[in-house]
């Protein structure tokens, strides 16, 4: 039996007459339920199932504004509107199921999409239907109180995050995680059959030089061009996703090894057979395939991944346009091992603090005594044992380690030169480092509070890094040396370098490569690079440091044409602890093993120098130039400014 219910509740009118008393008060309390009805975007009504008559509150428009009013009058009129794919139905809400009415009621809800214009119309809102409805006397629904809302904003945004969740919004190719999905589905079935699969993994070779001359919008459409033609090839069951940024994967369902080079082969021509069409003209682009069979190659989802990863990376180091299959290699293998290996002794130094600083001196070539050390890093694998950096920086570098590399050895440098206010020091960064703004933040932070210590430091950059990129570079240099740092090319004449390049960079010492000066005295042809070397960078106002010096021949040779600094074995290994310490005023000058030999080569070197006066010009007394009279010990090297 149905209780009296308000047949104006949710503000509906149904036209009854009611009495004077408490109309004011009952105006009142529909007005402010009304109010909030529509501050809910909602629109409520009463359903009588059994006289099918569906009861409005007026502000219907609002949600059905389009809709034909004889037919949102009746439950079967109403249920006309509903679109024909709709699986939920408010009658079905209602109707449906054996829940009781007790007396308050049986709440229900329930979502659906209409079409207010009629099922043929295109335009359609997605509605939330809530409320209750209670029982006749037969215990059946007899009369519904609900609402509904608009919540196609809400719908639309949910179903583009489960579209998002499976597809890229870009090529509306699958996403990598349903690609990896895909490819874990396809191998477990081969796996099972006994058969073949294959996972191509593809890169587009020069999309990079597209976005710089073009712009990413062309790029991008490079990218969907690309992506098209690939699908556009592929087999029935086999699967194409977006591996990450400008990778894509393909899976090649029942395929064997020499059929997957075929198939790579098909998508190698599609692209490069014909351009691509942009907005700004035509554009031609290759791409390169890495591919691995399986489960031949590879019997999990990790494995394919790794492997084709391996394959591709091969296959770019081709010009382009090419494909590589994985093929297993012991040498790759035992190179993998031997990362591993090191990554974790790398990691397990850093923690433990195994990785130590030796000290090699840097000599003044007129006065033989140090005027700086170069820290060098080592790591100590036990007490009595120093591993040099080159068999940990060119491993950390592979790995992305040597940002934390850097960031200890730039702590331990500090502290040295903090605990010794008396020494300079210089050191090595890598080229990775040398352009990262975050560890010249780390720097900066660093040496903020301690100007002296930036001013007794010098920052040595490899000539590669500095060809790299000379403008990332020069702006790298001048902040250290708005910060007071000295700055040092390394390795000079290894590579491609101009002293017009060096003057751009606006540095203050360059190191030549110490191959060049290595048995300098029996190599005629490294001495006449050495000796033009040298003489440029003074015409640069530039100082020079020579490495790898180790007899006194050599060393001779060097202070004739002028050399600024020397370092080298001659002068002393790298030490760990404090070397300088250890030197006294009274000691001979470290250039030479004895006082006796530092006099004869000291004659000596006064008549060379006699002997080029006479074709120089020179003074024959030994005056040396201005820059070459830089004081010993913690006295800067003159910079140029």
């Amino acid at each position: 039996m149905v209780k009296d219910r308000a047949s104006n509740a949710h503000g509906i009118r149904d036209g009854s007459a009611r009495g004077d008393a408490g109309h004011a008060r009952a105006d009142d309390g529909e007005l402010s339920v009304r109010q909030a009805v529509i501050a809910a975007g909602g629109v409520a009504y009463r359903w009588s199932v059994g006289s099918d008559r569906i009861v409005w509150s007026d502000n219907v428009a609002d949600v059905l504004a389009d809709a034909d009013p004889s037919l949102i009058a009746t439950g079967r009129g109403y249920a006309s509107l509903l679109d024909a794919d709709s699986t939920d139905t408010r009658y079905d809400a209602v109707m449906a199921g054996d829940r009781i009415d007790h007396g308050a009621g049986v709440p229900f809800q329930v979502e659906y999409r209409l079409r207010p214009r009629g099922r043929a119309t295109p335009d359609a809102v997605w509605v939330e239907d809530a409320g209750r409805w209670f029982a006749g006397s037969d215990g059946r629904p007899a009369e519904v109180f609900g609402m509904i809302r608009n919540v196609s904003e809400r719908r639309e945004r949910e179903e583009q995050l489960r579209y998002l969740s499976t597809y890229d919004p870009l090529t509306g190719l699958l996403n990598s995680n349903r690609l990896a999905e895909a490819l874990e589905d396809t191998l477990s079935r081969a796996q099972r059959a006994g058969t073949s699969c294959a996972l191509l993994l593809v890169t587009i070779d020069n999309l990079d030089t597209v976005n710089e001359a073009y712009g990413f919008d062309i790029a991008d459409t490079v990218i969907t061009t690309v992506c098209a033609r690939l699908e556009a090839i592929m087999r029935t069951g086999d699967v194409i996703g977006r591996f990450a940024g400008n990778r894509f994967g393909l899976v090649l369902d029942n395929c064997r090894d020499d059929e997957m080079a075929v198939a790579a082969e098909r998508f190698l021509a599609s692209v490069r057979d014909t351009v691509v069409e942009t907005g700004h003209g035509p554009v031609w682009s290759t791409i390169s395939i890495g591919g691995v069979a399986l489960p031949r190659y590879g019997d999990t989802m990790r494995d394919a991944i790794g492997r084709a990863e391996e394959a591709l990376t091969e296959a770019r180091r081709h010009p382009g346009d090419c494909f590589v299959a994985y093929r297993p290699s012991e040498e790759r293998s035992r190179r993998r091992s031997r990362n591993m290996h090191a990554a974790s002794e790398i990691l397990a130094a850093l923690k433990e603090d195994r990785l130590v600083l030796a000290y090699q001196p840097i000599i003044d070539a007129q006065t033989g005594r140090p005027v700086m050390y170069e820290a060098l890093l080592r790591l100590a694998r036990s007490p009595d044992e120093l591993a040099p950096a080159s068999d940990i920086v060119p491993v950390a570098e592979e790995l992305g380690l040597i940002r934390l590399i850097d960031l200890r050895v730039l702590d331990m440098v500090l502290e040295t030169l903090k605990r010794y206010p008396a020494i300079r020091l210089s050191a090595n960064i890598s080229g990775v480092t040398a352009t990262d703004p975050r560890w010249f933040a780390s720097f900066v932070e660093r040496v903020r509070d301690n100007v002296d210590i930036a001013d007794r430091l010098v920052v040595e950059v490899t000539e590669t890094t500095a060809l790299y990129d000379l403008e990332d570079t020069a702006r790298f240099i001048a902040q250290l040396r708005e910060l007071g740092c000295a700055v040092a090319v390394d390795d000079f004449g290894a590579g491609y370098s101009s002293f017009r390049n060096l003057k751009e960079l606006n540095v203050d010492i360059v190191k030549l490569d110490g191959s060049f000066s290595k048995n300098l005295h029996g190599n005629a042809a490294n001495q006449i690079f050495m000796r033009s070397l040298i003489g440029l960078a003074g015409s640069f106002g530039l100082r020079t440091v020579a490495e790898w010096v180790e007899t006194p021949e050599d060393a001779e040779l060097l202070k004739g044409w002028g050399i600024d600094l020397l370092q080298g074995y001659l002068f002393g290994k790298a030490e760990t602890g404090a070397p300088w310490q250890t030197a006294t005023a009274d000691a001979p000058p470290a250039s030479f093993p004895n006082s006796d030999g530092y006099s004869a080569i000291s004659t000596a070197l006064s008549d060379l120098n006699r002997l080029l006066s006479r074709r120089t010009g020179r003074p024959s007394d030994g005056t040396l130039r201005d820059n070459d009279n830089a004081p010993c010990g913690p006295e800067k090297p003159p910079r140029r400014d």
